[in-house]
């Protein structure tokens, strides 16, 4: 079952400043293993390429505020940020689509650094269902809404074909899933209270593409 966090007055953050906390709680992991106690906003700057000024400010909306010439506590802005993300917390999920990208998230056990527990795979292909992933097992679709009813999991991570993404999403919100995390490249479409985060490699791929054939335009032409 979920961990569910009782925090009401978690602060409500501009999504640009959520997608650049877990950087920083990457960087002060990592500098919590080494050892360090203090950072400053100008080392973290210097190393994830994030401007002082935004750090201190994304910072400040969880009254997180660094020591003059000491900086932040790693440890304390460890533990914050963790808070703060849910990352401390246990979010246990499904994946829909159990294929090499499907599969390949159910062996990622660095997910659980990140509180993100995946504790089933459904699929339709009759091969690998009664299967199991790296100890995780893989049920046949028509069993998700029994399966949710027994064990309550909320989130429903979706890397099936682009031409199921819709029938997938519209079985995980049927079932009881009130979080789909879509790795098609598909739009898919939910009712609003629905939380959706899609996450298309393809997406990125075009970006990189791009920037390549620019750069490449930009330096025959000097």
């Amino acid at each position: 079952m979920n961990k569910v966090n009782n925090n009401e007055n978690r602060a409500i953050l501009p999504e640009p400043t959520i997608r650049r906390l877990p950087w920083y709680l990457s960087y002060v992991r990592m500098l919590d293993n080494m050892g360090v106690e203090y950072v400053s906003s100008t080392q973290i700057s210097n190393e994830l390429n994030v401007q002082s000024s935004q750090i201190a400010k994304d910072l400040s909306y969880l009254n997180i505020r660094g020591k003059t010439r000491i900086g932040y506590s790693v440890h304390r802005l460890l533990m914050e940020l963790e808070d703060f993300l849910g990352f401390n917390e246990q979010h246990d999920a499904v994946v829909i689509g159990t294929g090499s990208l499907g599969a390949a998230l159910m062996q990622d056990h660095g997910l659980e650094h990140y509180g993100l527990n995946i504790v089933a795979g459904f699929d339709v292909r009759g091969e690998v269902i009664g299967q199991s992933v790296d100890g995780v097992p893989v049920y046949d679709i028509s069993d998700l809404p029994s399966w949710q009813r027994e064990h309550g999991v909320s989130i429903a991570i979706l890397t099936v074909p682009v031409e199921r993404a819709q029938e997938a999403a519209d079985q995980a919100i049927a079932s009881g899933m009130t979080a789909l995390w879509n790795f098609t490249p598909y739009r898919i479409k939910a009712p609003e209270e629905v939380v959706i985060a899609n996450t298309s490699i393809y997406a990125h791929l075009a970006i990189i593409y791009n920037r390549m054939h620019n750069t490449i335009i930009d330096t025959k032409q000097q």
